[in-house]
């Protein structure tokens, strides 16, 4: 069953859907709330292929749009980190009052640029049962010196940062970077996008994302449990992302690195990622 709904965070409506497993007959479901990737939206493959899954297994699934993306309202395809965060934690705000949700026992899972929102959402708020990310980040300038490796690349990134503050003191206005200039992805991985995703963002948006540090809270999770998941040669966010979160996070923290993945892992319906999610759960987060 999906129910579509809307939600408040601050003063902007945002559009999400809560997958309950059919013919299900517990008074009361454990949830984990599914985050979307950079200027992606619920409903692409990564986010679908996560929902559909945990209803196989009992649980119930709670994906939206974060502001700015999808239907959600906002400025469109200004997805500022900090505010990434605060749409989260609405998000579990919600969950609080529906009625077939136990409210004590909803996680976050993200993929990417949502797992690093999902990490530090989890660090800071102790409502969140546990936290699973996905090709995820900790580290803002750590993570786009990898993707932006030679001093040609990287001059041009960070230049182009500069470039967008100038403009904003002098225009007020933003200055619109390509999402390519943002984080590379390689040709044959750009099938996995998904529709209507955001091509042009605000110069702040990289901004925010060099500031942002999901490594600096990492370890207030424990005692709650993370699940750290990443492709061993990832084309998009460096592996050593999660190795750095796993070397700071606290106990019960599982790092697992997938020889046959790429980032876009959940998309890709990998046998052997969905039977280490499945036994991580049932160890730590059982219906």
């Amino acid at each position: 069953m999906e129910d579509q709904i809307k939600f408040s965070s601050g003063k902007l409506t945002l559009s999400g859907a809560l997958h309950i497993p059919e013919d299900c007959e517990e008074e009361k479901l454990p949830c984990v709330i599914v985050l979307h990737g950079f200027g992606s939206n619920s409903s692409s493959t990564n986010v679908m292929g996560p929902c559909k899954m945990l209803n196989d297994w009992g649980y119930a699934a709670f994906r939206f749009d974060m502001r700015g993306c999808g239907e959600s309202e906002g400025e469109f395809g200004r997805v500022i980190c900090q505010e990434q965060v605060e749409d989260t934690q609405a998000a579990m705000d919600y969950l609080q009052g529906r009625e077939k949700i136990d409210s004590k026992r909803v996680g976050v899972l993200g993929s990417s640029f949502g797992a690093a929102v999902a990490i530090y959402t989890g660090g800071i708020d102790d409502r969140f049962a546990c936290v699973i990310s996905s090709g995820g980040w900790g580290h803002g300038e750590r993570k786009f010196r990898g993707q932006h490796p030679s001093n040609k690349e990287w001059l041009k990134f960070t230049n182009m940062l500069e470039e967008g503050r100038r403009h904003r003191e002098k225009t007020g206005e933003s200055m619109m970077v390509d999402r390519y200039d943002i984080v590379p992805i390689p040709e044959h991985l750009r099938n996995n996008l998904a529709q209507q995703s955001v091509t042009n963002f605000p110069a702040e948006v990289p901004q925010s994302m060099y500031n942002f540090c999901a490594e600096d809270v990492v370890a207030n999770i424990s005692p709650r449990p993370l699940l750290l998941l990443h492709s061993s040669d990832d084309s998009v966010t460096p592996t050593e992302q999660s190795v750095a979160l796993f070397q700071k996070a606290g106990q019960p923290c599982d790092l697992h690195l997938f020889a046959e993945t790429d980032h876009f892992m959940f998309a890709e319906d990998n046998t052997r990622v969905r039977e280490i999610f499945k036994s991580w759960l049932d160890r730590f987060f059982p219906i």
